[in-house]
C-alpha cells in the first residue's frame, strides 16, 4: 500500500482506527515494554542497581540452569505434562463441540453447554478444594465408597505416581467445557447445504460428523494446536503448585515452580528471567517447525 493509499484508509475507516488505539496501547504497555527486562538474563541483576546498572554476566545464568543437577527431571516433568496434555486433553473439547453440535432440542442443549461451562470461572484454590473433597484419605467421597466395599484407602492427592494423571484430569474437567466455544464456533460456519446433501446421499450422522464437520472445523483446530505447541513448556504456575507437596515432587515439580522458588523465594531474578527467556525461544522454534510442517502437510498454519 502507497502512502497515499494508507492515507485514504486512514481518513476513510477513521473510526475504525481509533477503535484500534486502546488494543495496541495495551499490547505495547504489558506485552512488549517488559520484554525489555528481559536483558538481565544476562546480567547479575540487583534491585539497588537497577537493570542498566547492573554487571554483565553473559550467559552465566544460563549455564547454571543447564548444568542444575534437577534440570533434566524438571524439563522431563514439564515435557511429559504438556505432552499428556496435548494427547488427552487437546482433543476432548473437540469431541465434545461435535457431540454438542448433534443435539436438536435447543433448551436441552443450553442447559448442558452452561453446566459444563461453569468450572472454568473456578479457581484453582477452589478446584483443588473440590479434589480434595474427592479424593482425600479422611473425608474424601472416593475413599468412603471403596471403603465400605472393603477396600483399603488410596491416597491419590500424595501419589507421585498419579500426580501426572490428576493434573491432567482436573485440567481437562475444568476447561474442557470452555474450550468447545470455540469449535462450536466454527460448527456453525458450516454450510448447512452440505449436511442436506449428505443427507440426500444417504449419509448417516456418523458419516456427517467425520466427512462434514470434523474437516469443517479442522483449520481452528490446526490453529489452536499450533499455539498450544508453542507453549509446550510454559504449563501454568497455578495448578501445578496447588496440587504440589513434597510427596510428589518427583513427578510433579516443573520449569515453573523451580521458577518460583529461585526468583521470588531465593531472590534469584535473573535466574528467573533465564528459565522465562529459555521457555520462550523453544517454544517459538517449535512453533516455527510446527507451521511450516503444517503448511506443507495440511494447508493450514497460523502464517
Amino acid at each position: 500500500m502507497t502512502r497515499l493509499g494508507f492515507l485514504r484508509s486512514l481518513t476513510r475507516y477513521q473510526a475504525l482506527y481509533l477503535m484500534l488505539i486502546p488494543g495496541v496501547l495495551y499490547f505495547l504497555t504489558f506485552k512488549y515494554a517488559p520484554l525489555l527486562g528481559s536483558i538481565i538474563a544476562f546480567k547479575d541483576y540487583h534491585i539497588a542497581k537497577g537493570i542498566l546498572d547492573s554487571p554483565w554476566v553473559g550467559f552465566q545464568w544460563f549455564n547454571n540452569l543447564f548444568t542444575y543437577p534437577q534440570f533434566t527431571r524438571l524439563l522431563r516433568n514439564t515435557l511429559l505434562i504438556s505432552l499428556y496434555q496435548i494427547i488427552f486433553s487437546f482433543p476432548a473439547p473437540i469431541i465434545l463441540a461435535l457431540l454438542l453440535n448433534e443435539l436438536r432440542k435447543a433448551m436441552f442443549k443450553r442447559l448442558v453447554q452452561t453446566v459444563i461451562y461453569l468450572p472454568h470461572f473456578l479457581s484453582w484454590t477452589l478446584m483443588y478444594g473440590l479434589v480434595y473433597m474427592l479424593f482425600s484419605v479422611q473425608t474424601g467421597v472416593v475413599n468412603n465408597l471403596i471403603g465400605q466395599l472393603g477396600i483399603p484407602p488410596i491416597n491419590l492427592l500424595q501419589s507421585n505416581e498419579i500426580f501426572r494423571t490428576l493434573i491432567v484430569g482436573s485440567g481437562m474437567w475444568k476447561e474442557m467445557g470452555w474450550g468447545t466455544i470455540i469449535f462450536l464456533a466454527a460448527l456453525t460456519g458450516i454450510n448447512p447445504s452440505l449436511y442436506e446433501a449428505a443427507k440426500i446421499d444417504g449419509a448417516g450422522r456418523w458419516d456427517q460428523m467425520r466427512y462434514i464437520s470434523l474437516p469443517g472445523i479442522m483449520p481452528a483446530v490446526v490453529v489452536l494446536l499450533l499455539l498450544k505447541l508453542g507453549n509446550i513448556l510454559d504449563l501454568g504456575f497455578e495448578q501445578i503448585f496447588i496440587f504440589l507437596n513434597p510427596t510428589n515432587y518427583e513427578n510433579g515439580d516443573i520449569l515453573d515452580t523451580y521458577a518460583y522458588r529461585a526468583g521470588i523465594i531465593q531472590g534469584q531474578y535473573s535466574m528467573t528471567t533465564a528459565i522465562g527467556l529459555f521457555q520462550s525461544v523453544i517454544g517459538f522454534l517449535l512453533l516455527l517447525f510446527a507451521n511450516r510442517l503444517s503448511n506443507k502437510t495440511t494447508g493450514e498454519g497460523l502464517f
